[in-house]
């Protein structure tokens, strides 16, 4: 409580311990981790030998975040087979998902302050799962699963929109492949830098000929960007 006391009032970090406290409801005793949360690779230096990025939060947020909203919605249907709940935690999980979720709550604003280079929208998602695992690391499982379905599955999402909407357009090619009788093939044909970060652009084939490509900073983003970008070509309503 003396920590939590000293880091809001007086602390030198106390406007970053405020903006903290004001997207997850609580002020953190160590503000040490919760910066690192906030912290993206592209601003750390690679001749430290110190873990000093978000990236290991964010692997254990992602697991976290995975399992809380796999609990949540098993409650919320719970006449709902394994097929559809799966796909559901899917929608919420995805980087798109967090990324917009990642914007109504303000972490853009408090990633913007701690890292001395150009936002991406996935460093958005990637610092929501950090920070998830960042407020386990201080409060455990069950705090933080209340504040998961509180403040963000409750505040951030609508479920109902999210169950009528389909945007995962690898899949949509995929069975449209499948129904007609088509192979399909993702394929790296660059993997280049940009902003100090890894890139890759995916093309997509139809029957061993290229029907599109897509670029993201992850290789299941540049997936569904070439997909979409293929499904268009075919004439497929999107």
């Amino acid at each position: 409580m003396i920590r939590k006391f000293y880091n809001h009032y007086f602390s030198s970090d106390k406007q970053f311990a405020r903006s903290v406290a004001n997207i997850v409801g609580f002020t953190p005793s160590n503000l040490q981790i919760f910066k690192q949360a906030f912290s993206h690779k592209s601003a750390s230096d690679p001749k430290l030998h110190t873990v000093t990025s978000n990236e290991r939060l964010e692997y254990l947020g992602d697991s976290i975040l995975s399992t809380i909203v796999a609990e949540y919605l098993f409650q919320k249907y719970p006449n709902s087979n394994e097929g559809f709940l799966t796909k559901m935690r899917s929608k919420i999980v995805k980087r798109k998902t967090l990324n917009r979720i990642a914007d109504d709550m303000g972490i853009d604003v408090v990633l913007q302050d701690n890292n001395d280079t150009r936002l991406s929208d996935s460093m958005k998602g990637n610092a929501l799962e950090a920070l998830v695992g960042a407020i386990y690391l201080e409060k455990g499982f069950d705090k933080t699963k209340e504040i998961v379905v509180k403040k963000i599955l409750r505040r951030h999402l609508n479920i109902q929109e999210l169950e009528d909407n389909d945007d995962n357009y690898k899949s949509q090619l995929l069975e449209f492949c499948q129904k007609n009788g088509n192979d399909i093939d993702y394929r790296v044909i660059e993997r280049f830098k940009m902003e100090n970060r890894d890139r890759f652009k995916i093309a997509v084939y139809v029957n061993g000929k290229e029907i599109a490509s897509g670029e993201d900073f992850n290789k299941k983003s540049a997936e569904q960007n070439a997909s979409f970008k293929a499904l268009k070509s075919l004439g497929i309503e999107v």
